[in-house]
């Protein structure tokens, strides 16, 4: 047996040091992975230009971006923090489905299609605001519209059809 005694630390370290006043004020996000990778096409789609100034704050600055871009970093995060809580006021039910399906499902989104496609047409119909994936091709049908995913755990059912914006109800019946 060993002679000295195991010892962990558990203290959690704060920098207290307040940041300056040149910088805005924000509250954090608090959302763990799975809401976040939920709303995250919808957070695009609201913050690009702020998402877009940060980059391009952190490409002008490269290795002491974390400094000088802290004004666009709190205004991304000032963005996203709005999305979540618009969409948690008008689609509640419907993200907390989605978010739970990816948490339970390792994140792989894949396995969660039904529940996301429930959350985009309520996220488009009170928010206005679509899932569209960046660089995608023209003329192809984009993942998360494929009626048959591969690899999901479980086939999708017949009534459970994607959400397309712009396709009137009457056509998604038929």
């Amino acid at each position: 047996m060993a002679a000295r005694k195991p010892v962990f630390n558990q203290q959690v370290l704060y920098d207290t040091t307040p940041l300056p006043d040149s910088i805005p004020k924000v509250k954090e996000i608090g959302a763990s992975s799975a809401p976040l990778l939920s709303a995250s096409f919808f957070i695009g789609a609201r913050c690009k230009d702020y998402n877009d100034d940060f980059m391009q704050c952190k490409t002008e600055n490269p290795g002491r971006g974390e400094f000088e871009c802290l004004k666009e970093g709190r205004r991304v995060t000032r963005c996203a923090r709005s999305v979540l809580e618009d969409i948690n006021k008008s689609c509640l039910e419907q993200f907390r489905a989605h978010w739970q399906c990816l948490e339970n499902n390792n994140q792989q989104l894949w396995q969660c299609r039904p529940a996301e496609w429930k959350l985009n047409k309520c996220v488009y119909d009170n928010l206005k605001l679509e899932k569209v994936i960046p660089d995608q091709p023209k003329h192809s049908t984009p993942v998360h519209l494929r009626e048959k995913q591969i690899f999901a755990h479980r086939w999708i059912q017949r009534w459970e059809k994607p959400f397309v914006p712009g396709q009137s109800e009457a056509s998604e019946s038929s």
